[in-house]
């Protein structure tokens, strides 16, 4: 396969060793502060939400009700994405990873501090929603600010490894979120839970976002940013021109992450938390060994992904991509018939394997985004193909599950569901040429806007 050299007039300035591993550093604490704040939420609704905030609608309808404020928030990721998008492409990375970690983490925060239905009433569950927006509007434009400011500073070569900085970032966000629930789970059992114990990881957060505000305001500007406003060449329109010469291809990159996302938020979205540990289930495991298994299924996830993301600089992102989803379709087909065997260790198994194949077909997407698009606009392609294929897999993965296993009496239809958004993401991923190793500096815009998807000679 043959590799794009960075050969060109004038090539965009290298950052040095110490500034990448600065770089790496800040993007995975910064990603994993927000992905734990995120997940958190979602843990909680697969646990204590519906009880504690919707509990007047009904068993069935709150545990709905409680996931569907889970996707709620997916459908604000569109706002956060066009915001950061602009902000990005216009002033520059940094400032908008400063400001994504603030908002997710003020917002969780509170979310540890609300008074539920039972005290206030219906404003509970109304006050729930719009912090969980708030979460929604910091995720959209979290994930493309933090895959630019890896990718840009990494070298040409190495660009699938320094990207799974931020990849690395949810599998340990939800180690993190998974693990605190747990702790509080043996630290305050049964009633103490559901009064204070779930509300501790949220208020932790105050001292994550100190730590990653510090951290992320220690790195320098991405290279190839600081070369287009050097030479005044920022767009002023950039999701207009995006759209306008782009669509196609935003919307198969988001078909990429939709069918990753889907299966993904089986566990990040607290399905699977929620259906293991159900008492009235066909699992009925405790809480506790639930959690300790998302947990490290989390560490397989994160080895998973980091893999992948070097592979891919030796096999390219297409090919990494593609036996990702083929281990992910295997990992969907095993996941229920291990879980409903109803033991710790089979739910573990079932969760590790499928945590495989998650991390192949997520490690490289990182780098993938960033050689889709033209640097001028490369910002606002990454958050809308991110935020889009957010809607299209994750946003309402859990809701569905629930509602199909309510529906059918079983969890096949669960399965075909999860497999086929797993067919949808490889079948996105088949369309593309691949792009490893493209220069992504300003000077090779012409080459970056021709059109990566089969049939296409420019978008």
């Amino acid at each position: 396969m043959s590799r794009p050299t960075q050969d060109g007039p004038t090539p965009v300035r290298a950052s040095s060793p110490r500034e990448q591993r600065r770089v790496v550093l800040a993007t995975v604490v910064g990603t994993t502060v927000e992905w734990y704040d995120f997940f958190l939420y979602a843990a909680a609704a697969g646990l204590v939400f519906g009880q504690l905030f919707f509990e007047p609608a009904g068993s069935g309808l709150a545990t709905l009700l409680a996931f569907g404020s889970v996707g709620v928030s997916f459908l604000f990721r569109p706002l956060g994405a066009i915001i950061a998008g602009h902000l990005g492409d216009r002033y520059g990375r940094r400032v908008v990873l400063v400001f994504t970690l603030l908002l997710m983490g003020t917002a969780t925060a509170l979310i540890g501090l609300l008074p539920t239905y039972g005290q206030i009433g219906v404003t509970a569950p109304v006050l729930l929603v719009l912090l969980r927006i708030l979460q929604g509007i910091s995720a959209g434009g979290e994930w493309g600010g933090a895959v630019l400011m890896s990718t840009e500073h990494a070298p040409a070569h190495r660009r699938g490894l320094f990207g799974a900085s931020p990849q690395v970032g949810v599998p340990l966000g939800l180690l993190l979120s998974s693990a605190m629930m747990a702790i509080m789970s043996a630290v305050a059992p049964g009633d103490a839970f559901l009064t204070w114990g779930w509300r501790v990881p949220f208020l932790l957060s105050i001292v994550l976002i100190g730590v990653g505000f510090w951290v992320r305001r220690s790195v320098e500007e991405s290279p190839v940013f600081v070369e287009i406003a050097d030479r005044k060449e920022t767009t002023h329109q950039p999701l207009l021109r995006l759209f306008k010469k782009h669509t196609p291809l935003v919307f198969v990159a988001a078909f990429i992450f939709a069918g990753n996302n889907a299966v993904g938020y089986m566990t990040a979205g607290g399905y699977i938390q929620r259906y293991a540990s159900d008492p009235a289930g066909p699992v009925g495991l405790d809480r506790g060994p639930v959690l300790w298994a998302v947990t490290i299924s989390a560490v397989v996830w994160l080895v998973s992904t980091w893999s992948a993301a070097a592979l891919s600089d030796h096999l390219g992102r297409r090919t990494t991509l593609a036996v990702g989803f083929v281990a992910q379709l295997v990992g969907v087909l095993a996941l229920f018939p291990l879980v409903n065997l109803g033991t710790f260790g089979s739910l573990l198994l079932g969760l590790s394997i499928l945590s495989i194949g998650l991390g192949l077909s997520y490690g490289p997407q990182s780098a993938l985004n960033a050689e889709l698009y033209p640097a001028s606009i490369r910002f606002s392609g990454a958050a809308a193909s991110h935020a889009t294929g957010s809607i299209l897999g994750g946003a309402f993965a859990p809701t569905i599950a629930t509602a199909l296993v309510q529906a059918t009496g079983a969890t096949t239809s669960v399965t075909f569901y999860l497999a086929g958004m797993t067919v949808i993401g490889l079948a996105a991923t088949l369309l593309l040429r691949d792009r490893t190793g493209i220069p992504l500096g300003p000077d090779h815009e012409e080459e970056q806007a021709v059109s990566p998807i089969y049939g296409l000679s420019r978008a």
